[in-house]
């Protein structure tokens, strides 16, 4: 065996690997940081905030909906938080591009805007799909089809996080 590397030589039974500085993320680190999403997305820090809250409040909404058999929540009202945080998400970017328009940044107002609501679009036509098939059951939304903005939202995303590294 080898030699315990702490000062205390010989106290430890088990050091474990040593971290290497500079090695990479640690074991407890996220998968993308704050500063990564808000590039890569587009979206402003209290953006990321709202949708983050929305799913939690979603999340809090399903479990009742499941859970009771659903008596007294539709589908509708469960992704009611999605919906609001579309509607505000849309709001807040329509107000920073009015004021970078206003400031000069005109390109970038112009942008700013097509990405963010295109980005909401696609995420409002899947959550609009989804909830029509769990609220009629239709044989003629198929899972391909309600998963289709997704898939484009996705592709979209693979490019701008490569052109933005």
């Amino acid at each position: 065996p080898a030699a315990c590397p702490c000062p205390r030589a010989g106290l430890c039974a088990d050091p474990g690997p040593r971290p290497v500085p500079g090695a990479g993320p640690s074991p407890g680190a996220m998968l993308f940081s704050l500063r990564e999403l808000v590039q890569w997305l587009g979206f402003a820090t209290f953006e990321i905030f709202l949708h983050v809250l929305a799913l939690l409040v979603f999340s809090v909404l399903l479990v009742l909906k499941v859970d009771n058999g659903g008596a007294e929540l539709s589908w509708w009202k469960v992704f009611i938080p999605f919906f609001a945080a579309d509607g505000l998400s849309t709001y807040f970017t329509t107000i920073v591009s009015v004021r970078l328009f206003q400031d000069g940044e005109k390109r970038l107002a112009v942008l700013r805007l097509f990405w963010i609501l295109t980005i909401l679009s696609l995420k409002f036509v899947f959550e609009m799909l989804l909830c029509q098939k769990l609220v009629e059951q239709t044989r003629e939304l198929w899972y391909g089809l309600i998963m289709s903005p997704i898939f484009i939202l996705l592709q979209l995303l693979m490019i701008r996080a490569c052109r933005v590294n």
